[in-house]
């Protein structure tokens, strides 16, 4: 079972309100529904392929308009041959859509018109309705986090940002294959739109797997900078090891100060230690501080000794 499907299924269960429930249910036939006019009057066609949504659609319109409908299923035959489920309420289809705001004197409407959405919990509502109608999120294990509901129109879209933007989510809208899509990128922006609307299991596990995974990436980051440092001391030595044969092949080791056949000895004897393991053994044997970049310089010198000569 997908996280989306988790999702739903989760907030099909919560008890709403009575004016949360004309909320919710607006965003769903506005979402998932068409219209169609015959001799028997306007009939209202749902459709989805999520069973919890259908089921909530039903027991909306039931509950709050005391209508039945004619249920049926069609199973897909191509990609991942789902079950689509097909409602059609024939009946009081004019005054549903009227009571919802949106069916008006000027026809249909991008938004519930006139339905009252100032309350915060109508319009959380509402939201969850759209992303129960035409909501996806990716699942928190997979290599990108992506929230998104899909509108017929942009100013639908628009007003599904507004909604969501009042409770500071900040979506954006791209336009994909004749929908306009409102998504939200951000990991804490994803888990505080499924707190909004309820999903307060599928936060848990949001959170819990980015969580994991978030950690398991910084080990990963860790591992490979400690890689990266450790070949890059290696290289180091392997470079200075180099300088001292040549100078000491050239028999011109009486050119090196004191100072600097100290740390000559110091590599000689710890031919894999890094720079600052060197200068830590340095003060430990002489008693005098020595910092990374110190030792650096006199392995510089060493270098530009070793340069001079020729093979």
């Amino acid at each position: 079972m997908s996280f989306t499907t988790d999702i739903k299924k989760e907030i099909v269960q919560i008890q709403l309100e009575p004016c949360c429930e004309k909320a919710q249910l607006a965003a769903l036939i506005q979402l998932c529904s068409s219209l169609s006019i015959s001799g028997n009057g306007i009939a209202l066609h749902v459709k989805t392929e999520n069973a919890d949504t259908a089921k909530r659609i039903w027991k909306l319109v039931k509950e709050t308009y005391h209508v039945d409908g004619e249920l049926s299923i069609v199973r897909k035959m191509k990609l991942k041959k789902n079950n689509v489920y097909h409602i059609k309420f024939q009946n009081h289809a004019k005054e549903i859509l009227e009571d919802l705001g949106i069916l008006t004197e000027d026809g249909l409407q991008e938004r519930p018109f006139g339905l009252e959405l100032k309350k915060e919990c109508c319009a959380k509502s509402y939201l969850c309705g759209a992303f129960l109608a035409s909501g996806s999120a990716n699942d928190p294990t997979k290599t990108s986090y992506h929230l998104e509901i899909a509108a017929n129109s942009q100013k639908h879209a628009s007003y599904i940002q507004r909604l969501m933007k009042r409770f500071n989510l900040n979506a954006k809208i791209i336009e994909r294959r004749n929908q306009f899509v409102v998504y939200l990128k951000m990991s804490e922006q994803i888990s505080d739109f499924l707190r909004c609307i309820g999903a307060f299991e599928g936060v848990m596990r949001f959170e819990d797997e980015r969580i994991t995974r978030d950690f398991k990436n910084s080990l990963t980051r860790l591992d490979n900078c400690e890689v990266a440092n450790e070949m890059k001391s290696q290289k180091a030595a392997k470079s200075h090891l180099d300088d001292i044969e040549k100078i000491e092949r050239a028999g011109k080791m009486i050119l090196l100060d004191e100072k600097l056949m100290d740390v000559v000895k110091l590599r000689k004897e710890y031919p894999e230690a890094s720079l600052l393991e060197l200068s830590k053994e340095y003060e430990k044997r002489t008693g005098v501080a020595m910092s990374k970049s110190g030792m650096k310089h006199r392995f510089t010198k060493i270098k530009e000794i070793a340069s001079k000569i020729t093979d």
